[in-house]
């Protein structure tokens, strides 16, 4: 069974296609990251507990030449399972994503041996601007470890309007991980062992296909 933290989840609301409205509601700032198992490969369902309880990930896109661009951002996971990244109009991520789209999400550990989840998304600009607000506020709180004020809404607004952030929606449809593997010592009993994993839809079931 999966667990989510959403006792202090904000909910905000935004216009679809149609001029309907409907709920975003951000998942709060986990104070108990999930920790990846050193001894096997994580579940589907603790990968995806994984992306929304951690705070950091190197956010990649493909270029048109040389290698992926890569650089480490926040992100913010929603209940319907989106990553939200703000960003600067004007920088190369928001280009990429209205470019293409097809963009990946390394997810970081913070702790050691460190883990990563590999998360391959969908991108597409959102132009919610009251959105965007929240998740630039619930940036700044896995920050600091502290959340901001009501009061102080109308600064980052007006931060948000002045330096042109947009909202990268990122929805997830496949993930992979490798679980974390180290050399505490060189005369440690436990053999170091390596294993292969696979790339596996996000919403995969926990329960083994049948044969």
């Amino acid at each position: 069974m999966e667990v989510r933290d959403l006792t202090t989840a904000r909910e905000v609301t935004k216009q679809d296609g149609g001029g309907a409205s409907a709920s975003v509601r951000l998942l709060p700032l986990s104070k108990e990251p999930f920790q990846a198992p050193t001894d096997r490969d994580m579940l589907p369902s603790e990968r995806r507990q994984f992306a929304r309880t951690h705070r950091t990930c190197v956010f990649g896109y493909g270029r048109r030449s040389d290698g992926p661009a890569m650089s480490v951002v926040y992100y913010v996971p929603a209940e319907n399972d989106d990553l939200l990244v703000t960003t600067m109009a004007d920088r190369a991520k928001a280009k990429a994503v209205a470019r293409d789209g097809k963009i990946s999400l390394c997810v970081l550990d913070e702790t050691w041996p460190f883990a990563y989840l590999q998360v391959y998304c969908d991108a597409a600009i959102d132009d919610d601007g009251e959105t965007l607000v929240d998740v630039m506020m619930a940036v700044a709180e896995r920050m600091s470890g502290e959340p901001l004020g009501p009061e102080l809404r109308p600064m980052v607004k007006a931060m948000g309007e002045e330096e042109r952030r947009v909202m990268l929606r990122c929805r997830p449809y496949a993930i992979f991980v490798t679980p974390p593997r180290h050399l505490h010592r060189n005369d440690q009993e436990e053999p170091l062992t390596h294993w292969v994993s696979a790339s596996m839809p996000w919403d995969a079931s926990d329960a083994p296909e049948p044969s």
